[in-house]
């Protein structure tokens, strides 16, 4: 089968590298990338899922969850003085 195919710029540089180092032409080197590529499954048939094994780590000893509320506070007064300090030198 005859075809026209445009290639992207780093598909052509990896053709053009792959034809250097089998010391092929284009013709067979691109049917050689396009076979190897269809003939591939899919990744996710190939692999088994990834799976989390998670267990509780609770808090550090020492470590209030209340503080964690204050700088939330904290951080969020900041937030809105600098906010309007921004606006009155507007």
């Amino acid at each position: 089968m005859r075809t026209t195919v445009t290639l992207d710029r780093d598909v052509e540089r990896m053709l053009q590298e792959a034809m250097h180092r089998s010391r092929n032409g284009f013709k067979e080197t691109l049917n050689a990338a396009i076979r190897a590529g269809l003939s591939q499954k899919p990744a996710a048939a190939m692999s088994r899922p990834f799976v989390i094994q998670a267990r509780p780590l609770g808090l550090r000893a020492g470590l209030d969850p209340a503080g964690f509320n204050q700088l939330a506070d904290d951080l969020e007064l900041e937030a809105v003085l600098a906010k309007a300090r921004n606006k009155k030198t507007r």
